[in-house]
């Protein structure tokens, strides 16, 4: 499937779609950006970015993009993630997901012999003006296909 084709399927996607979560954008599994709009339905008690909503606008991003780049020869599964919040939402944030060669070739090095690689991959959500909100921390799990 093409990451566009992808994009387009994520943002109709109920708890992307109905939370205010979009993605912008996904190029060719190396890249994406997502926005949570802060709309009246998914504010807080304190009239900010809802902490779930920030976590679930990362979620799938890390799993899916290493996924796809390395290929059907691999399973990857999210083992863990973790989320630190740092400065209140008040208006629209982005998070942004960038995927490169030397991470993969390193997630390869570490998986040559069927052993299992557990990496963490961090992610900043800033918002529209540029100060960061959290910090997201996800875990994969990654390993050769057992033939």
């Amino acid at each position: 499937m093409k990451a566009s084709t992808l994009r387009r399927i994520l943002n109709a996607w109920p708890p992307f779609l109905f939370t205010g979560i979009r993605v912008v954008t996904m190029d060719d599994y190396r890249y994406a950006r997502v926005r949570l709009k802060l709309a009246w339905y998914n504010r807080n008690y304190m009239r900010t970015q809802f902490g779930g909503n920030l976590f679930s606008m990362t979620d799938p991003f890390w799993m899916i993009m290493v996924l796809k780049s390395l290929g059907d020869d691999y399973v990857v599964w999210d083992q863990a993630g973790e989320i630190r919040f740092i400065a209140p939402g008040r208006e629209d944030v982005f998070a942004e997901f960038r995927l490169d060669d030397a991470l993969l070739d390193e997630v390869r090095e570490a998986t040559a012999g069927g052993e299992k690689c557990l990496r963490w991959f961090e992610t900043d959500i800033r918002s529209a003006s540029g100060e960061r909100v959290a910090s997201v921390r996800k875990q994969l799990y990654v390993r050769r296909k057992r033939r």
